[in-house]
């Protein structure tokens, strides 16, 4: 699990309330059922308008894997296709059949067993992009809906304020209600930009970076079984997998061994 996207968010609402706890405000000053209401029922309901209730589905259900899933690891994975290509260089690719079932990757499993039944390269490279286009595609409209509530939601806020603002100004005759009555307007605000920028648009950045991290190593995955097919040598299959991976993401050979 990669705890990035929990801690900072965390981190984000501790420095928020901490910041109105020193300023000498209660947190619970705040909390308030009309401005809540308006702000998160409503960005949600105009997320809504703007997309397929397929699409809200598929959003939020990829909000847990985002916040919880760890980054694809390529060193294991170039490990194993290196494995694999020893093994099809030596024995066959008919060999890795049961190798293939023992494969907890789905991607590579699915590819290495079509390679196993005899897919044509070409056939195989076009079924595999395919596969990680959807997925990328997928993944965007999922970023896209969060991304359209971080812009929805202040405005939100702001529709809140001023129907607050009109209630004020129809109780000018009540001063001394009107401070807590403004400051109260102000509250569907706050909650509009902070909804936006601590939780909206953060998650939509979240779903877009794990699927970034997860579709590049989805195409490292296919030229390395690719390679496996056309029985190259692990070696060669083992240095071309490195040279498509960024540096920090790549665990040394040697290292590892070590």
């Amino acid at each position: 699990m990669d705890p990035a996207g929990l801690i900072g968010i965390g981190v984000a609402l501790v420095a928020i309330f901490g910041a109105m706890i020193l300023e000498g405000a209660q947190p619970m000053s705040i909390m308030l059922p009309a401005p809540l209401l308006l702000v998160w029922i409503g960005t949600i309901g105009v997320g809504i308008a703007g997309h397929t209730l397929r699409d809200v589905k598929n959003a939020f259900a990829a909000v847990p894997a985002a916040l919880r899933s760890k980054a694809p690891d390529p060193s294991a994975t170039v490990d194993t296709v290196v494995s694999l290509a020893d093994r099809a260089r030596r024995e066959g690719l008919l060999a890795l059949e049961d190798a293939a079932r023992d494969i907890d990757d789905e991607f590579l499993r699915t590819g290495l067993q079509a390679a196993i039944d005899g897919t044509d390269p070409e056939d195989l490279r076009i079924i595999l992009e395919d596969k990680i286009q959807t997925k990328r595609t997928q993944d965007r409209v999922n970023s896209k809906y969060f991304q359209d509530m971080g812009g929805y939601a202040p405005t939100i806020g702001i529709i809140g304020t001023v129907i607050s603002l009109v209630h004020v100004l129809e109780n000018l005759s009540e001063p001394a209600t009107l401070g807590h009555s403004i400051a109260a307007a102000f509250v569907a605000t706050l909650w509009g930009i902070l909804s936006a920028n601590v939780i909206w648009l953060p998650l939509s950045t979240r779903i877009r970076r794990m699927s970034d991290l997860e579709c590049a190593h989805m195409e490292v995955t296919l030229e390395g079984l690719l390679a496996v097919q056309a029985g190259s040598n692990p070696r060669v299959v083992g240095e071309r997998l490195r040279s498509l991976i960024p540096s920090d993401l790549m665990t040394e050979p040697d290292k590892a061994a070590a």
